[in-house]
């Protein structure tokens, strides 16, 4: 295969340049490091309502006064919609507000959870300006759909049009959920195609480890993870645990077929074009009826690449997309859990060992026994609490091998605490929740404002 190494305002001309945007993601393992990305609910104290776009306390604001701690302005069409720092990733916004984080590349844990304390202190000093909170779960616990307004992005316009077309819940993911996932880098095309099977087998586990959101516009929704719910009825065509991911002759080149076959939603010119439904081999060949004779740059790719959510995905890291968001103990705890078993290579084969005799069918049941059963659903007559005990040793042992310290003498296995404290009582965080809204909180989720928030 050539070996490419593009500009994103390349014209693609060849396969071969979708595949080095996979393959170059390949790195030393000196050289591996743990992204972490987080969303969260802001709401406005004095009403626990929804908070708009502009106003005086509105999320235009928060961004805004968040600029005093060296955050860059980013804009789209003269609407403030995010903000970048060197070194520090970015703060954006997810189609209903949610506010997210995407870090750094760090070296280690005690990094992403001291790059996370930051973020907390800055929003929280913003936040208390303004009269905002944050509230850390997966699915907002009382809000409809109609209380949320739509942040100024015109890739979400374009979303918002086509996903009632192709699923029953996408506008619910868009609006209504909040996510943590963390994003670790592979040395080849072998290490990520192990790594990616791991990761996709057991996100289901992630999904009951973390499972949070049980209700739905004040009352228990009867699921404990109903983000992971909204997930499968997204959209078929780009969700899911991808079963060719564990066929003979996976690779990058299979990866990109699989994307090439992934609808398109947009692409941008001086502003987004809907092209949503359509393909992007028809781009690749100047048939984009948006953009007739036009072909793709690279940074078209990378943008289609954005628009595929499997629950763990390639782009040139892999992201690892099962986790309800939580505390910010479980928000530490992702990036904790996957680096213990995907960059020690005795974890990893242990993994595989344990996960490679799943068949397509069994990974699919549990994926969608999980959501409802958290870490009592079984496969092959085995529960998810056992696993995740299992797992929990092998990510520990990972950690004490990669030995990574902090000032205080600390490795990074203490991040696995509260995963712990779950595995050994078979309790997911939504179980505790429900406990106190049929006991403390007496049947009011509004209460989750005061117990849940950063």
């Amino acid at each position: 295969m050539t070996s490419f190494r593009s500009d994103k305002a390349d014209p693609i001309t060849s396969k071969d340049q979708l595949i080095a945007t996979l393959a170059n993601g390949s790195k030393t393992k000196d050289r591996w490091r743990i992204g972490t990305e987080h969303e969260k609910f802001p709401y406005i104290k004095s009403t626990l309502g929804t908070v708009p776009y502009e106003g005086p306390a509105g999320i235009q604001a928060l961004l805004t006064g968040l600029q005093r701690f060296g955050w860059e302005p980013v804009l789209e069409a003269g609407k403030l919609i995010a903000l970048a720092q060197d070194g520090k990733g970015t703060v954006s916004l997810e189609p209903g507000g949610q506010v997210e984080l995407s870090g750094a590349a760090v070296d280690n844990v005690h990094q992403t959870c001291g790059e996370l304390a930051e973020h907390f202190a800055q929003v929280k000093t913003i936040g208390d300006e303004l009269g905002l909170g944050f509230l850390g779960l997966g699915f907002t616990p009382d809000w409809s759909q109609a209380d949320i307004e739509w942040m100024p992005k015109g890739r979400y316009k374009i979303m918002r049009r086509y996903m009632p077309l192709v699923g029953t819940m996408g506008l619910d993911m868009m609006t209504r959920s909040c996510t943590v996932q963390v994003n670790l880098d592979y040395a080849s095309e072998a290490d990520m195609v192990k790594k990616l099977r791991v990761s996709l087998a057991l996100q289901p586990v992630a999904t009951a480890l973390w499972a949070n959101s049980p209700f739905t516009e004040g009352k228990p929704n009867g699921a404990l993870s109903l983000r992971g719910v909204i997930w499968r009825n997204t959209d078929p065509a780009r969700t899911g645990l991808i079963p060719f991911a564990f066929e003979d002759g996976m690779g990058f080149e299979r990866y990109v077929d699989y994307l090439l076959d992934v609808p398109m939603y947009f692409v941008y010119r001086d502003g987004y074009i809907d092209v949503a439904g359509q393909s992007f081999r028809d781009f690749m060949n100047g048939r984009l009826s948006a953009l007739p004779g036009q072909v793709p740059t690279v940074a078209d790719w990378v943008d289609h690449m954005s628009t595929a959510f499997p629950e763990a995905r390639v782009k040139n890291y892999i992201e690892l997309r099962g986790a309800d968001a939580g505390s910010r103990r479980h928000l530490c705890a992702l990036p904790a859990f996957w680096a213990g078993l995907l960059y020690d290579h005795e974890c990893l084969d242990a993994a595989w060992d344990l996960v490679k005799g799943w068949t397509a069918e069994e990974r699919q049941r549990l994926l969608v026994d999980v959501p409802a059963q958290g870490l009592q659903a079984k496969i092959r007559g085995r529960s998810v609490q056992d696993i995740a005990k299992q797992l929990l040793e092998f990510s520990s042992a990972g950690l004490q091998r990669r030995a990574r310290i902090n000032d205080c003498g600390k490795d990074e296995t203490h991040f696995l605490d509260p995963l712990r404290e779950s595995a050994a009582s078979g309790i997911t965080p939504a179980e505790l929740m429900l406990e106190k809204y049929r006991g403390a909180w007496n049947g009011d989720v509004k209460k989750a404002y005061q117990d849940y928030s950063f």
